[in-house]
């Protein structure tokens, strides 16, 4: 089957109870829910600007169980980018993306043209497991980029949407869909880790 170069789509991994649903769901409809349901999988799409015209980010929030791994492994070799979410109040969730980043290097051969980011959401929380420098530490030797978010606050969430967008190198994507301020965006403002919103 041949890619569609309209879609984007971006896989959002992690264990159960990170958030992951929360920051797809604060992203793609600006809301947040307090309660937890687990998910089997959902995707949401988004349209975004891609190469001067229009497209759609594709985002498939995944189950934070173990169970599926055949549907794991779909989505891994579909995905053109990748969320690991861990939570800050956990060291057991970073340590669960472990064999989640090894699988999509297995599958997809190299991460070095994949961007990968590595999220610890809820920084709103006061109960640190996970340092940022230790998380930081292992973004380096995953060469993924890293950021912290808070569904909860709204906190780095379409920061980390745009941050994904500005890794990937084949295509020119922005979340602004009017196309205004995408091409003026510098490089070295990507290049220092910041975002050009909308």
């Amino acid at each position: 089957m041949p890619e569609q170069s309209n879609d984007y789509r971006v896989v959002v991994f992690g264990a159960g109870g990170v958030g992951k649903s929360s920051l797809v769901l604060r992203f793609v409809k600006g809301t947040f829910r307090d309660t937890y349901i687990p998910t089997i999988e959902d995707t949401y799409r988004q349209v975004i600007s891609c190469d001067k015209s229009v497209c759609t980010l594709q985002i498939t929030d995944t189950t934070g169980s173990h169970q599926f791994p055949a549907m794991q492994r779909l989505s891994i070799s579909k995905g053109h980018a990748f969320i690991l979410v861990y939570s800050i109040t956990s060291k057991q969730s970073l340590e669960e993306l472990g064999p989640i980043y090894k699988l999509i290097v297995q599958i997809k051969g190299s991460v070095e043209d994949i961007p990968v980011m590595l999220v610890g959401n809820k920084c709103d929380e006061t109960q640190r497991e996970v340092d940022t420098r230790e998380a930081q530490a292992v973004a380096q030797e995953w060469k993924c980029a890293f950021m912290e978010t808070s569904a909860k606050m709204n906190y780095n969430v379409k920061e980390l949407f745009q941050e994904l967008l500005t890794l990937e190198t084949r295509r020119n994507m922005s979340l602004n869909i009017d196309g205004k301020r995408s091409s003026k965006q510098k490089r070295t403002d990507r290049v220092k880790g910041k975002c050009l919103l909308m």
